[in-house]
């Protein structure tokens, strides 16, 4: 029998606060066993995300992406899994404080969320498209997110941060840029084979690879920053805080593209709209 939704989500949600904890006070001193609890409280937290989608999934035989209380919690699972392989990947945990936070503010708004009771998928999203382009799109959403915390990051501090602590950087020191850049170019990757997907999708679905949907549009709009992102780095030389504050308006454009579209005049004839 599956626990409660609402249970699990105040489960991971209590998990990933203590990661929070955790990772801040990891800026105040220096403690192996930080090192040790806050990436756990990381995977446990995970850990029970990928519980809850896994039970709903098995409880209503269809993959748990339709209602917005799912779907944030896929994203939880993406930013989680993300920032855990950027964290053994760069053997550093800077990013760990904003991670951990946005899993938190995530949950918090899941929490809150009234739409926690399983819904059938209708026959539009009954596709063998559905899953890649949804958990596709999901890791570029996460990628971002964490991408954001990393400018926040360098917008206050944007030198290379040497603090020869074990528990932050085992490596000695790393510039910032580097974790976000490695973010953003990851994230739009998955943006852009999400958006091929989806247009695949589109093609079967309604005869045409594009049809000028709402949620579309703004997809295209934060691909289409993001591509501006690495064209002005790599081909005009844009550097510094410049390029952390595009990736603010395009983390502003990823969540409008996705919580915001509701909002829009034309939001009724759009398929894309959580429920």
């Amino acid at each position: 029998m599956m626990i409660n939704a609402e249970t699990l989500t105040g489960l991971s949600l209590i998990l990933y606060g203590l990661a929070t904890l955790w990772y801040a006070a990891m800026w105040l001193v220096s403690s192996r066993a930080l090192r040790v609890a806050a990436p756990t409280f990381v995977v446990a937290g995970l850990a029970v995300n990928i519980y809850q989608l896994t039970a709903r999934w098995l409880d209503a035989n269809q993959p748990p992406f339709k209602t917005l209380f799912e779907s944030l919690i896929l994203l939880a699972v993406c930013i989680a899994i993300v920032y855990l392989f950027i964290e053994l990947l760069f053997r550093a945990r800077l990013l760990g404080l904003p991670s951990a936070l946005g899993c938190v503010a995530v949950m918090l708004y899941a929490y809150l969320r009234q739409d926690k009771e399983v819904v059938n998928l209708p026959p539009a999203l009954q596709s063998g498209w559905f899953i890649p382009h949804v958990v596709i799109y999901f890791f570029g959403y996460a990628a971002l997110v964490v991408a954001s915390g990393a400018s926040l990051l360098y917008l206050i501090r944007p030198k290379p941060l040497d603090l020869h602590r074990p528990d932050l950087i085992e490596t000695g020191a790393i510039n910032l840029s580097v974790l976000l850049d490695g973010a953003v170019r990851f994230g739009f990757a998955m943006l852009t084979l999400g958006l091929l997907i989806g247009c695949a999708w589109a093609r079967e679905a309604w005869g045409d690879y594009w049809v000028w949907d709402p949620k579309e549009t703004w997809s295209l709009v934060t691909w289409l920053i993001f591509a501006a992102y690495l064209h002005l780095h790599y081909l005009g030389g844009w550097r510094g805080r410049r390029l952390a504050l595009l990736v603010l308006v395009g983390f502003g454009a990823v969540a409008f593209t996705y919580l915001g579209m509701h909002l829009l005049p034309t939001a009724e004839q759009s398929v894309h709209v959580y429920q």
